[in-house]
Protein backbone atom coordinates (compact mmCIF):
# COMPACT_ATOMS: atom_id res chain seq x y z
CA UNK A 1 0.00 0.00 0.00
CA UNK A 2 1.05 3.17 -0.93
CA UNK A 3 2.48 5.32 2.56
CA UNK A 4 0.74 7.49 4.05
CA UNK A 5 2.87 10.68 4.92
CA UNK A 6 1.71 13.71 6.59
CA UNK A 7 0.67 14.93 3.69
CA UNK A 8 -1.71 12.53 2.85
CA UNK A 9 -3.04 11.80 6.62
CA UNK A 10 -3.90 15.76 6.07
CA UNK A 11 -5.79 14.70 3.19
CA UNK A 12 -7.60 11.87 4.69
CA UNK A 13 -8.33 13.37 8.07
CA UNK A 14 -5.95 11.30 9.87
CA UNK A 15 -3.50 11.19 12.31
CA UNK A 16 -1.32 8.40 13.81
CA UNK A 17 -2.12 6.29 16.66
CA UNK A 18 1.79 6.82 19.40
CA UNK A 19 3.30 3.52 19.39
CA UNK A 20 1.16 1.51 16.75
CA UNK A 21 1.03 0.87 13.02
CA UNK A 22 -2.43 2.28 13.44
CA UNK A 23 -4.38 5.27 12.08
CA UNK A 24 -7.05 7.58 13.83
CA UNK A 25 -10.09 9.51 12.34
CA UNK A 26 -9.92 12.81 13.39
CA UNK A 27 -13.12 14.21 15.28
CA UNK A 28 -13.86 18.03 16.41
CA UNK A 29 -15.66 18.61 19.50
CA UNK A 30 -17.66 20.64 17.99
CA UNK A 31 -19.69 20.50 14.45
CA UNK A 32 -22.87 21.00 12.56
CA UNK A 33 -23.56 19.75 9.60
CA UNK A 34 -24.77 23.05 7.87
CA UNK A 35 -21.90 25.11 9.18
CA UNK A 36 -19.00 22.81 8.45
CA UNK A 37 -20.03 22.15 5.00
CA UNK A 38 -22.04 25.49 3.00
CA UNK A 39 -22.23 27.82 5.75
CA UNK A 40 -18.43 27.19 5.86
CA UNK A 41 -17.77 27.87 2.00
CA UNK A 42 -20.17 30.94 1.82
CA UNK A 43 -17.71 32.78 4.13
CA UNK A 44 -14.65 31.09 2.85
CA UNK A 45 -13.85 32.17 -0.71
CA UNK A 46 -16.56 30.70 -2.91
CA UNK A 47 -19.78 32.29 -1.82
CA UNK A 48 -20.73 33.07 -5.54
CA UNK A 49 -20.02 29.44 -6.45
CA UNK A 50 -23.00 27.17 -7.49
CA UNK A 51 -23.42 24.64 -4.19
CA UNK A 52 -26.41 22.76 -6.13
CA UNK A 53 -28.05 22.47 -9.75
CA UNK A 54 -31.32 21.09 -10.07
CA UNK A 55 -32.52 19.84 -13.63
CA UNK A 56 -36.10 19.25 -13.52
CA UNK A 57 -38.26 16.54 -15.65
CA UNK A 58 -39.15 19.20 -18.36
CA UNK A 59 -35.66 20.38 -18.48
CA UNK A 60 -35.93 23.17 -16.52
CA UNK A 61 -32.52 24.37 -14.55
CA UNK A 62 -32.52 26.24 -11.34
CA UNK A 63 -29.56 26.56 -9.14
CA UNK A 64 -28.25 28.30 -5.90
CA UNK A 65 -24.70 29.50 -5.48
CA UNK A 66 -23.27 28.58 -1.72
CA UNK A 67 -24.17 32.35 -0.02
CA UNK A 68 -28.19 31.39 -2.02
CA UNK A 69 -28.41 28.58 -0.48
CA UNK A 70 -26.65 29.33 3.17
CA UNK A 71 -29.12 32.79 3.09
CA UNK A 72 -32.48 30.72 2.00
CA UNK A 73 -31.57 27.92 4.70
CA UNK A 74 -31.90 30.46 7.20
CA UNK A 75 -34.71 31.55 6.51
CA UNK A 76 -36.25 28.20 6.27
CA UNK A 77 -34.87 27.82 10.04
CA UNK A 78 -35.83 30.63 11.37
CA UNK A 79 -39.46 30.57 9.74
CA UNK A 80 -39.26 26.79 11.41
CA UNK A 81 -38.22 28.61 14.44
CA UNK A 82 -41.31 31.15 14.82
CA UNK A 83 -43.21 28.00 14.14
CA UNK A 84 -42.26 26.02 17.49
CA UNK A 85 -39.60 23.94 16.13
CA UNK A 86 -36.90 23.17 18.55
CA UNK A 87 -33.58 22.15 19.28
CA UNK A 88 -34.23 18.16 19.32
CA UNK A 89 -37.43 18.33 17.48
CA UNK A 90 -37.59 15.98 14.15
CA UNK A 91 -38.48 17.41 11.07
CA UNK A 92 -39.49 15.03 8.26
CA UNK A 93 -37.61 15.44 4.56
CA UNK A 94 -39.87 13.62 2.06
CA UNK A 95 -39.06 15.90 -0.82
CA UNK A 96 -36.35 13.94 -3.19
CA UNK A 97 -33.43 15.12 -5.07
CA UNK A 98 -33.79 18.89 -5.24
CA UNK A 99 -33.16 22.39 -3.99
CA UNK A 100 -36.12 22.62 -1.65
CA UNK A 101 -34.56 19.55 0.16
CA UNK A 102 -31.14 20.63 0.09
CA UNK A 103 -32.50 23.65 2.11
CA UNK A 104 -34.57 22.00 4.46
CA UNK A 105 -31.62 19.91 5.64
CA UNK A 106 -29.14 22.96 6.22
CA UNK A 107 -31.68 24.92 8.03
CA UNK A 108 -32.88 21.71 10.20
CA UNK A 109 -29.25 21.25 11.15
CA UNK A 110 -29.02 25.16 11.77
CA UNK A 111 -31.69 25.02 14.46
CA UNK A 112 -30.25 21.53 16.08
CA UNK A 113 -33.11 19.47 15.10
CA UNK A 114 -33.35 16.52 13.66
CA UNK A 115 -33.44 15.74 10.14
CA UNK A 116 -35.97 12.46 9.39
CA UNK A 117 -35.38 11.18 5.76
CA UNK A 118 -38.30 9.55 4.13
CA UNK A 119 -37.96 8.17 0.28
CA UNK A 120 -40.52 9.19 -2.00
CA UNK A 121 -40.94 5.59 -2.78
CA UNK A 122 -42.48 5.01 0.74
CA UNK A 123 -46.34 3.82 0.46
CA UNK A 124 -48.77 5.36 2.75
CA UNK A 125 -48.23 2.60 5.67
CA UNK A 126 -44.32 3.41 5.59
CA UNK A 127 -44.97 6.91 5.43
CA UNK A 128 -47.16 6.49 8.54
CA UNK A 129 -45.04 4.77 10.53
CA UNK A 130 -42.24 6.86 10.44
CA UNK A 131 -44.09 9.84 11.41
CA UNK A 132 -45.38 8.30 14.39
CA UNK A 133 -42.43 6.25 15.30
CA UNK A 134 -40.23 9.33 14.99
CA UNK A 135 -42.93 11.45 17.12
CA UNK A 136 -41.99 14.30 13.45
CA UNK A 137 -43.69 17.48 14.40
CA UNK A 138 -43.35 19.34 10.94
CA UNK A 139 -43.37 17.38 7.58
CA UNK A 140 -41.63 18.90 4.10
CA UNK A 141 -43.12 17.12 1.33
CA UNK A 142 -44.55 17.05 -2.31
CA UNK A 143 -47.62 17.72 -3.40
CA UNK A 144 -47.88 15.36 -6.00
CA UNK A 145 -46.27 12.58 -4.22
CA UNK A 146 -48.49 13.95 -0.96
CA UNK A 147 -51.80 14.56 -2.69
CA UNK A 148 -52.98 10.67 -2.37
CA UNK A 149 -51.45 10.25 1.69
CA UNK A 150 -52.90 13.69 2.56
CA UNK A 151 -55.97 11.60 5.02
CA UNK A 152 -53.01 9.54 7.13
CA UNK A 153 -52.42 12.83 8.50
CA UNK A 154 -55.52 12.20 11.03
CA UNK A 155 -53.03 9.29 12.18
CA UNK A 156 -49.60 11.32 13.08
CA UNK A 157 -51.17 13.18 16.29
CA UNK A 158 -47.57 14.95 16.75
CA UNK A 159 -47.65 16.27 13.47
CA UNK A 160 -48.18 19.83 13.86
CA UNK A 161 -47.07 21.73 10.03
CA UNK A 162 -47.09 20.37 6.95
CA UNK A 163 -45.18 22.14 4.40
CA UNK A 164 -45.50 21.90 0.97
CA UNK A 165 -43.23 21.68 -2.06
CA UNK A 166 -46.29 23.29 -4.74
CA UNK A 167 -49.72 23.71 -4.17
CA UNK A 168 -50.95 22.85 -0.08
CA UNK A 169 -54.66 22.40 1.59
CA UNK A 170 -56.15 25.21 3.25
CA UNK A 171 -54.18 23.58 6.67
CA UNK A 172 -50.65 23.09 5.04
CA UNK A 173 -48.01 25.76 4.45
CA UNK A 174 -46.52 26.61 0.83
CA UNK A 175 -43.37 26.58 1.01
CA UNK A 176 -42.47 29.75 -0.36
CA UNK A 177 -43.52 31.25 2.79
CA UNK A 178 -40.95 29.18 4.88
CA UNK A 179 -38.56 31.67 2.64
CA UNK A 180 -39.81 35.02 3.79
CA UNK A 181 -38.83 37.46 6.02
CA UNK A 182 -35.09 38.45 7.16
CA UNK A 183 -32.45 36.14 6.68
CA UNK A 184 -30.71 36.70 10.16
CA UNK A 185 -30.11 33.67 11.98
CA UNK A 186 -27.66 32.70 14.39
CA UNK A 187 -27.45 28.53 14.36
CA UNK A 188 -27.35 26.73 17.16
CA UNK A 189 -24.00 25.21 18.69
CA UNK A 190 -23.54 22.24 18.61
CA UNK A 191 -21.30 19.00 19.30
CA UNK A 192 -20.68 16.27 17.63
CA UNK A 193 -22.22 13.85 19.23
CA UNK A 194 -25.89 15.60 19.27
CA UNK A 195 -28.11 14.28 16.98
CA UNK A 196 -28.55 15.28 13.57
CA UNK A 197 -29.86 12.24 11.02
CA UNK A 198 -32.32 10.04 11.37
CA UNK A 199 -32.39 7.13 8.58
CA UNK A 200 -35.12 4.39 8.46
CA UNK A 201 -33.83 1.15 7.06
CA UNK A 202 -35.14 -1.86 7.20
CA UNK A 203 -33.80 -4.97 9.35
CA UNK A 204 -34.66 -8.74 8.97
CA UNK A 205 -37.62 -8.64 11.29
CA UNK A 206 -40.60 -5.66 12.08
CA UNK A 207 -40.90 -2.35 10.32
CA UNK A 208 -37.83 -0.12 9.29
CA UNK A 209 -35.68 1.24 11.97
CA UNK A 210 -34.63 4.68 12.66
CA UNK A 211 -30.68 4.81 12.44
CA UNK A 212 -29.50 8.18 14.71
CA UNK A 213 -26.67 9.76 13.58
CA UNK A 214 -24.63 12.79 15.21
CA UNK A 215 -23.39 15.89 13.31
CA UNK A 216 -19.53 13.98 13.97
CA UNK A 217 -21.15 11.97 10.70
CA UNK A 218 -20.04 14.44 8.16
CA UNK A 219 -16.22 14.38 10.15
CA UNK A 220 -16.12 10.39 10.48
CA UNK A 221 -16.78 10.02 6.62
CA UNK A 222 -14.56 11.73 5.35
CA UNK A 223 -11.27 9.59 5.53
CA UNK A 224 -13.79 6.64 3.90
CA UNK A 225 -15.12 8.73 1.43
CA UNK A 226 -11.78 10.83 0.18
CA UNK A 227 -10.60 6.77 -0.37
CA UNK A 228 -13.48 5.88 -2.46
CA UNK A 229 -13.10 9.25 -4.06
CA UNK A 230 -9.39 8.26 -4.85
CA UNK A 231 -8.19 11.06 -2.67
CA UNK A 232 -9.57 13.85 -5.52
CA UNK A 233 -12.26 15.54 -3.01
CA UNK A 234 -9.04 18.34 -2.59
CA UNK A 235 -8.89 18.51 -6.23
CA UNK A 236 -10.41 21.78 -7.85
CA UNK A 237 -14.19 22.09 -9.78
CA UNK A 238 -15.50 19.01 -9.10
CA UNK A 239 -19.22 18.16 -10.26
CA UNK A 240 -21.00 15.48 -7.81
CA UNK A 241 -24.17 13.55 -8.96
CA UNK A 242 -25.57 10.66 -7.77
CA UNK A 243 -28.96 8.39 -9.13
CA UNK A 244 -29.21 6.85 -5.38
CA UNK A 245 -32.03 8.55 -3.33
CA UNK A 246 -31.18 11.27 -0.55
CA UNK A 247 -33.17 9.61 1.47
CA UNK A 248 -30.37 7.24 2.01
CA UNK A 249 -26.97 7.18 3.45
CA UNK A 250 -25.83 7.02 -0.09
CA UNK A 251 -27.44 9.33 -1.63
CA UNK A 252 -27.43 11.75 1.00
CA UNK A 253 -23.55 11.29 3.54
CA UNK A 254 -21.87 9.59 0.73
CA UNK A 255 -22.34 11.99 -2.61
CA UNK A 256 -24.55 15.27 -1.17
CA UNK A 257 -22.08 16.19 1.81
CA UNK A 258 -18.95 15.26 0.51
CA UNK A 259 -19.77 17.71 -2.33
CA UNK A 260 -20.71 20.72 -0.30
CA UNK A 261 -17.69 19.87 2.67
CA UNK A 262 -14.78 20.44 -0.09
CA UNK A 263 -16.85 23.12 -1.89
CA UNK A 264 -18.13 21.60 -4.77
CA UNK A 265 -21.15 21.39 -6.79
CA UNK A 266 -24.14 18.75 -6.24
CA UNK A 267 -26.11 18.15 -9.31
CA UNK A 268 -29.76 16.86 -8.67
CA UNK A 269 -32.47 15.19 -10.47
CA UNK A 270 -35.53 13.03 -9.79
CA UNK A 271 -34.85 11.38 -13.63
CA UNK A 272 -35.70 7.39 -13.29
CA UNK A 273 -32.52 6.41 -13.92
CA UNK A 274 -31.42 4.66 -16.99
CA UNK A 275 -28.19 3.69 -18.45
CA UNK A 276 -28.23 6.04 -21.79
CA UNK A 277 -30.01 8.86 -19.66
CA UNK A 278 -27.38 8.94 -17.04
CA UNK A 279 -24.33 8.94 -19.31
CA UNK A 280 -26.07 11.98 -21.41
CA UNK A 281 -26.96 13.39 -18.33
CA UNK A 282 -23.32 13.15 -16.62
CA UNK A 283 -21.85 14.74 -20.20
CA UNK A 284 -24.50 17.69 -20.10
CA UNK A 285 -23.44 18.69 -16.62
CA UNK A 286 -19.37 18.05 -16.44
CA UNK A 287 -20.42 14.82 -13.55
CA UNK A 288 -16.99 14.06 -12.36
CA UNK A 289 -17.60 11.97 -9.51
CA UNK A 290 -20.59 9.20 -8.71
CA UNK A 291 -22.25 6.82 -6.83
CA UNK A 292 -23.96 4.32 -8.52
CA UNK A 293 -25.03 0.96 -7.46
CA UNK A 294 -23.33 -2.07 -9.04
CA UNK A 295 -26.91 -3.12 -10.53
CA UNK A 296 -26.81 0.26 -12.13
CA UNK A 297 -23.02 -0.55 -13.26
CA UNK A 298 -23.94 -3.34 -14.47
CA UNK A 299 -26.51 -1.69 -16.78
CA UNK A 300 -24.10 0.91 -17.97
CA UNK A 301 -21.37 -1.23 -18.85
CA UNK A 302 -24.07 -2.77 -21.87
CA UNK A 303 -23.47 0.24 -23.58
CA UNK A 304 -20.80 0.47 -26.44
CA UNK A 305 -18.57 3.22 -27.09
CA UNK A 306 -19.47 5.28 -24.44
CA UNK A 307 -16.75 8.05 -25.17
CA UNK A 308 -17.13 8.06 -28.36
CA UNK A 309 -20.97 8.84 -28.31
CA UNK A 310 -20.58 11.40 -25.33
CA UNK A 311 -17.45 13.13 -26.00
CA UNK A 312 -18.11 15.37 -23.62
CA UNK A 313 -17.94 13.23 -20.32
CA UNK A 314 -15.61 14.21 -18.02
CA UNK A 315 -16.47 11.53 -15.28
CA UNK A 316 -13.07 10.55 -13.22
CA UNK A 317 -14.03 8.25 -10.12
CA UNK A 318 -17.51 6.14 -9.65
CA UNK A 319 -17.84 4.93 -5.52
CA UNK A 320 -20.11 2.07 -5.56
CA UNK A 321 -21.46 -0.05 -2.59
CA UNK A 322 -24.56 -1.93 -1.32
CA UNK A 323 -23.66 -5.32 -3.45
CA UNK A 324 -21.02 -6.50 -4.82
CA UNK A 325 -19.22 -5.73 -7.63
CA UNK A 326 -18.38 -8.35 -10.75
CA UNK A 327 -15.59 -8.39 -11.91
CA UNK A 328 -16.52 -8.26 -15.56
CA UNK A 329 -18.02 -4.74 -14.78
CA UNK A 330 -14.89 -3.00 -13.10
CA UNK A 331 -12.90 -4.54 -15.85
CA UNK A 332 -15.53 -2.52 -18.73
CA UNK A 333 -15.50 0.78 -16.34
CA UNK A 334 -11.34 0.83 -16.30
CA UNK A 335 -11.01 -0.15 -20.09
CA UNK A 336 -14.44 1.08 -22.26
CA UNK A 337 -15.54 3.93 -19.59
CA UNK A 338 -11.62 4.82 -18.59
CA UNK A 339 -12.47 5.77 -14.89
CA UNK A 340 -11.61 4.31 -11.38
CA UNK A 341 -14.22 2.51 -9.51
CA UNK A 342 -13.46 1.84 -6.36
CA UNK A 343 -16.20 0.02 -4.01
CA UNK A 344 -17.45 0.32 -0.07
CA UNK A 345 -18.78 -1.91 2.30
CA UNK A 346 -20.75 -0.96 5.28
CA UNK A 347 -24.39 -0.55 6.93
CA UNK A 348 -26.74 2.64 7.79
CA UNK A 349 -25.24 1.89 11.40
CA UNK A 350 -21.90 1.68 11.28
CA UNK A 351 -20.24 2.51 7.62
CA UNK A 352 -17.01 1.87 5.05
CA UNK A 353 -15.03 -0.54 7.97
CA UNK A 354 -13.82 -2.14 4.10
CA UNK A 355 -13.00 -0.69 0.50
CA UNK A 356 -11.01 0.03 -2.18
CA UNK A 357 -8.90 2.74 -3.40
CA UNK A 358 -7.02 2.10 -6.42
CA UNK A 359 -4.95 5.46 -5.50
CA UNK A 360 -3.44 3.38 -2.87
CA UNK A 361 -3.53 -0.02 -3.12
CA UNK A 362 -4.96 -2.43 -6.32
CA UNK A 363 -7.67 -3.68 -6.85
CA UNK A 364 -8.39 -7.29 -6.66
CA UNK A 365 -12.00 -7.83 -9.03
CA UNK A 366 -15.16 -9.25 -7.15
CA UNK A 367 -13.52 -8.10 -3.55
CA UNK A 368 -14.85 -5.68 -1.33
CA UNK A 369 -11.40 -4.61 -0.59
CA UNK A 370 -9.90 -4.13 2.85
CA UNK A 371 -9.66 -2.74 5.78
CA UNK A 372 -9.38 1.11 5.83
CA UNK A 373 -7.20 3.60 7.87
CA UNK A 374 -9.18 4.74 10.76
CA UNK A 375 -11.33 1.42 11.08
CA UNK A 376 -11.34 -2.17 12.21
CA UNK A 377 -12.79 -4.69 10.50
CA UNK A 378 -12.88 -8.25 11.61
CA UNK A 379 -14.23 -11.71 11.03
CA UNK A 380 -14.96 -13.79 14.07
CA UNK A 381 -17.58 -16.96 14.54
CA UNK A 382 -20.69 -17.39 16.39
CA UNK A 383 -18.66 -17.17 19.49
CA UNK A 384 -17.18 -13.86 18.66
CA UNK A 385 -13.65 -15.66 17.90
CA UNK A 386 -11.62 -14.30 15.30
CA UNK A 387 -11.39 -16.86 12.09
CA UNK A 388 -8.31 -17.99 9.70
CA UNK A 389 -7.64 -16.61 6.43
CA UNK A 390 -9.58 -18.27 4.27
CA UNK A 391 -12.64 -19.49 6.29
CA UNK A 392 -15.92 -17.61 6.58
CA UNK A 393 -16.93 -15.51 9.46
CA UNK A 394 -19.34 -12.72 10.32
CA UNK A 395 -18.01 -8.76 9.54
CA UNK A 396 -17.76 -7.45 12.79
CA UNK A 397 -15.67 -4.05 13.92
CA UNK A 398 -16.55 -1.44 17.57
CA UNK A 399 -18.16 0.31 18.72
CA UNK A 400 -15.50 3.30 19.27
CA UNK A 401 -15.70 3.30 15.12
CA UNK A 402 -16.18 6.84 14.54
CA UNK A 403 -19.02 6.11 12.07
CA UNK A 404 -21.30 4.17 14.57
CA UNK A 405 -24.61 5.29 15.22
CA UNK A 406 -25.99 6.96 18.28
CA UNK A 407 -28.27 3.60 18.44
CA UNK A 408 -31.80 2.71 16.94
CA UNK A 409 -34.53 6.02 17.96
CA UNK A 410 -36.22 4.36 20.92
CA UNK A 411 -34.95 1.05 20.54
CA UNK A 412 -32.29 0.21 22.90
CA UNK A 413 -32.69 -3.43 22.90
CA UNK A 414 -32.36 -3.53 19.21
CA UNK A 415 -29.04 -0.93 19.56
CA UNK A 416 -27.93 -3.63 22.57
CA UNK A 417 -28.62 -6.43 20.17
CA UNK A 418 -25.76 -5.39 17.82
CA UNK A 419 -23.50 -6.63 20.64
CA UNK A 420 -21.03 -9.60 20.05
CA UNK A 421 -19.19 -9.83 22.88
CA UNK A 422 -16.72 -6.80 22.55
CA UNK A 423 -18.12 -6.38 18.93
CA UNK A 424 -20.71 -4.92 17.13
CA UNK A 425 -22.10 -7.40 14.92
CA UNK A 426 -23.24 -6.52 10.47
CA UNK A 427 -24.53 -9.73 10.37
CA UNK A 428 -22.49 -9.87 6.79
CA UNK A 429 -20.62 -13.14 6.00
CA UNK A 430 -17.30 -12.95 4.65
CA UNK A 431 -13.43 -14.56 3.88
CA UNK A 432 -10.18 -12.71 4.14
CA UNK A 433 -7.45 -13.64 1.95
CA UNK A 434 -3.51 -13.74 2.99
CA UNK A 435 -3.70 -10.11 1.28
CA UNK A 436 -6.05 -8.96 3.49
CA UNK A 437 -8.82 -8.12 1.12
CA UNK A 438 -12.23 -9.22 2.12
CA UNK A 439 -14.82 -11.60 -0.51
CA UNK A 440 -17.99 -11.32 0.33
CA UNK A 441 -19.86 -14.20 1.49
CA UNK A 442 -23.69 -13.15 1.97
CA UNK A 443 -26.14 -12.72 4.76
CA UNK A 444 -26.80 -14.98 8.14
CA UNK A 445 -30.20 -13.71 8.38
CA UNK A 446 -33.04 -12.81 6.71
CA UNK A 447 -32.77 -9.63 5.33
CA UNK A 448 -32.76 -9.34 1.47
CA UNK A 449 -30.12 -7.07 -0.38
CA UNK A 450 -31.39 -6.40 -4.03
CA UNK A 451 -30.05 -4.05 -6.24
CA UNK A 452 -28.34 -1.91 -3.22
CA UNK A 453 -31.97 -1.74 -0.92
CA UNK A 454 -32.10 -3.30 1.90
CA UNK A 455 -35.58 -4.82 2.33
CA UNK A 456 -37.38 -6.71 5.59
CA UNK A 457 -39.23 -9.65 4.83
CA UNK A 458 -41.68 -9.29 7.54
CA UNK A 459 -42.52 -5.91 6.66
CA UNK A 460 -43.91 -7.38 3.11
CA UNK A 461 -45.00 -10.31 5.02
CA UNK A 462 -47.30 -8.42 7.32
CA UNK A 463 -48.47 -6.30 4.34
CA UNK A 464 -49.82 -9.27 2.15
CA UNK A 465 -51.62 -10.95 5.49
CA UNK A 466 -53.74 -8.00 5.37
CA UNK A 467 -55.00 -8.97 1.68
CA UNK A 468 -58.03 -11.33 2.15
CA UNK A 469 -56.21 -13.63 -0.29
CA UNK A 470 -53.66 -14.40 1.93
CA UNK A 471 -53.94 -17.29 4.76
CA UNK A 472 -49.74 -17.22 5.00
CA UNK A 473 -47.22 -15.63 3.75
CA UNK A 474 -43.29 -16.39 3.56
CA UNK A 475 -40.67 -13.69 1.97
CA UNK A 476 -37.52 -14.06 1.40
CA UNK A 477 -34.32 -13.32 -1.20
CA UNK A 478 -34.21 -15.31 -4.09
CA UNK A 479 -30.55 -15.36 -6.21
CA UNK A 480 -30.73 -12.94 -9.06
CA UNK A 481 -28.33 -12.12 -11.79
CA UNK A 482 -28.96 -8.75 -12.10
CA UNK A 483 -29.97 -7.76 -8.98
CA UNK A 484 -27.99 -10.23 -6.33
CA UNK A 485 -31.54 -10.72 -4.84
CA UNK A 486 -34.97 -10.33 -5.63
CA UNK A 487 -38.22 -10.37 -3.26
CA UNK A 488 -39.74 -13.70 -3.83
CA UNK A 489 -42.68 -14.18 -1.81
CA UNK A 490 -44.40 -17.48 -0.65
CA UNK A 491 -48.31 -17.62 -0.55
CA UNK A 492 -50.70 -20.27 1.00
CA UNK A 493 -54.23 -19.21 0.04
CA UNK A 494 -57.30 -18.67 1.85
CA UNK A 495 -60.11 -20.71 1.09
CA UNK A 496 -62.06 -19.57 -1.68
CA UNK A 497 -59.18 -18.16 -3.43
CA UNK A 498 -57.75 -19.41 -6.71
CA UNK A 499 -54.28 -18.74 -7.96
CA UNK A 500 -54.65 -16.54 -11.14
CA UNK A 501 -51.73 -14.29 -12.92
CA UNK A 502 -54.62 -11.41 -12.36
CA UNK A 503 -54.01 -12.26 -8.14
CA UNK A 504 -50.43 -11.65 -8.70
CA UNK A 505 -50.18 -8.88 -9.99
CA UNK A 506 -52.84 -7.38 -7.06
CA UNK A 507 -51.00 -8.70 -4.73
CA UNK A 508 -47.86 -6.83 -5.96
CA UNK A 509 -50.15 -3.59 -6.74
CA UNK A 510 -50.98 -4.16 -3.12
CA UNK A 511 -47.34 -4.46 -1.50
CA UNK A 512 -46.59 -1.62 -3.81
CA UNK A 513 -48.84 0.59 -2.58
CA UNK A 514 -48.82 0.36 1.14
CA UNK A 515 -44.83 -0.30 1.50
CA UNK A 516 -42.82 0.98 -1.65
CA UNK A 517 -42.49 0.14 -5.49
CA UNK A 518 -38.73 -1.38 -4.62
CA UNK A 519 -40.00 -3.67 -1.91
CA UNK A 520 -42.82 -6.03 -4.31
CA UNK A 521 -42.32 -9.45 -4.43
CA UNK A 522 -41.35 -10.04 -8.03
CA UNK A 523 -42.12 -13.48 -7.68
CA UNK A 524 -45.08 -14.95 -6.49
CA UNK A 525 -44.86 -18.82 -5.65
CA UNK A 526 -48.42 -20.26 -4.03
CA UNK A 527 -47.77 -23.18 -1.54
CA UNK A 528 -50.31 -25.46 0.02
CA UNK A 529 -47.82 -25.47 3.08
CA UNK A 530 -44.46 -24.89 5.00
CA UNK A 531 -40.94 -25.81 6.24
CA UNK A 532 -41.43 -25.51 10.18
CA UNK A 533 -38.79 -24.61 12.62
CA UNK A 534 -39.26 -26.93 15.83
CA UNK A 535 -40.85 -24.09 17.49
CA UNK A 536 -43.81 -23.88 14.82
CA UNK A 537 -42.50 -20.69 12.80
CA UNK A 538 -42.06 -20.89 8.88
CA UNK A 539 -38.67 -21.60 8.14
CA UNK A 540 -37.33 -18.74 6.02
CA UNK A 541 -33.72 -20.70 5.88
CA UNK A 542 -35.44 -23.76 4.80
CA UNK A 543 -37.01 -21.93 1.86
CA UNK A 544 -33.65 -19.73 0.97
CA UNK A 545 -32.44 -23.13 0.91
CA UNK A 546 -34.36 -24.62 -1.47
CA UNK A 547 -34.55 -21.74 -3.54
CA UNK A 548 -30.64 -21.71 -3.84
CA UNK A 549 -30.55 -25.65 -4.63
CA UNK A 550 -33.21 -25.07 -7.68
CA UNK A 551 -31.21 -22.07 -9.23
Amino acid sequence: MRDLDDSLLERLNLRRVPDTTRYEIILPEFANIANDTVGYWASHGRAGRDAIVHEHQDGRIDRLSYAELDERSGRFARNLSARGIKRGDVVGIHTGARIETAIVHLAVYKLGAIAATITQLSGSDSLSHILNDSGAAALVTEDTVWAPMRALRRDCPKLVHCIVVGAPAADEIAFPDMLAGSAVFEPVRTRAEDPALLIYTSGSTGLPKGVLHGHRILHAYKTSLSLFFNIELQDPDLVFWTPADWAWIGGLVDVVYPAWAYGHVIVASQHRFDPEWALGFMAKHGVTHSLLTATGLKRIAQIAAPRKRWPALRLRTIFTGGEALQGETLNWLNTELGIVCNEGYGTSEVNHMIGNCQALRPIKPGSMGWELPGHVAMLVDEAGEPVADGDVGEVVTTDTDPTYFLGYWGRPDLTAAMRLGRWIRTRDLATRDADGYFWYRGRNDDLIKSAGYRIGPAEIEEALLQHPSVAEAAVIGSPDTERGQIVKAFIKLSQGWAESDALVKELQDHVKTRLAAYKYPRTIAFVNDFPMTSSGKISRSELRRREITAS
